[in-house]
């Protein structure tokens, strides 16, 4: 399985509502619950008005589109990470999955996928 590396880094953010939000951008992930307003965009994306934020997030797209039958992607790829105490946030489209790994770990993340058989393309 092939797992591009996007080039931009990534904010996780909460925010008090999506009026800054610009839904133009190619990756802007929105998350509504009853508790918070969720938001994962590019770092130099983010709105103004935050709650929350992490920054220092990149980001890996599982390659291709994903049929809804398909079992255990992201449980292989977070196995495989967690058996090197990586820690990750996963995201899901409608399309594909998305793996954000801490800059820190990114390089030890890369090797840990690629020793269990998974193309990481820069």
């Amino acid at each position: 399985m092939e797992l591009l590396q996007l080039p931009q880094a990534f904010t996780v953010c909460k925010v008090p509502d999506d009026s800054q939000i610009d839904l133009t951008q190619d990756y802007c992930f929105v998350g509504k619950t009853a508790e918070e307003f969720s938001l994962v965009c590019p770092t130099e994306r983010v709105p103004a008005a935050t709650t929350a934020r992490e920054d220092g997030w990149r980001a890996l797209k599982v390659q291709g589109i994903l049929d809804f039958s398909l079992v255990g992607i992201l449980s292989a790829i977070a196995s495989a990470l967690a058996e090197r105490n990586i820690p990750l946030f996963a995201l899901s489209t409608y399309n594909t999955d998305y793996i954000l790994i801490k800059e820190e770990h990114f390089a030890k993340a890369a090797d840990a996928l690629r020793a269990k058989g998974y193309t990481v393309i820069k």
